[in-house]
């Protein structure tokens, strides 16, 4: 299974899309979605389109997350759990943004096996291009 989601915002708050594009690799089979919100963060809807992307699975499965998002890529690669282990602090010890949706990544984490990879943004790779189009009508939507 290969999970790929884009996040965009106009404005950072302003309107956002997010979108994923879900391929299926026993059939290759593609499933897409996409949505938005009107007073948003580029990093709500980066967040938003992987949490999508995953509750969309109907059975427990092994995911390949491909995003553009080093913030969605490290932060569930490199720094959820010491999140959690801090009672949701940075190593700074200031509150982790965002933490509404983290959890329910965190939750996400324990039903999938996700294993991370970052993707360049706008360098030519057809998922992420396609969810970037995507996500962008969905900013464009919700002005």
């Amino acid at each position: 299974m290969q999970l790929f989601t884009d996040g965009a915002c106009s404005g950072n708050p302003g309107p956002g899309g997010w979108a994923f594009l879900l391929r299926y690799t026993a059939s290759g089979k593609v499933r897409e979605k996409s949505g938005g919100n009107h007073d948003t963060t580029n990093n709500r809807m980066e967040l938003t389109a992987v949490i999508k992307g995953l509750r969309s699975l109907k059975e427990s499965s092994k995911v390949e997350l491909w995003s553009d998002s080093t913030y969605v890529v490290h932060g569930l690669r490199d720094w959820l759990d010491a999140w959690i282990e801090r009672g949701w602090r940075t190593a700074a010890k200031k509150p982790v943004k965002n933490m509404d949706l983290w959890e329910q990544l965190a939750d996400l984490r324990e039903v999938h096996e996700i294993t991370c990879f970052w993707v360049k943004g706008h360098a030519s790779h057809p998922e992420n291009e396609r969810c970037d189009e995507l996500a962008t009508r969905m900013v464009d939507k919700f002005r």
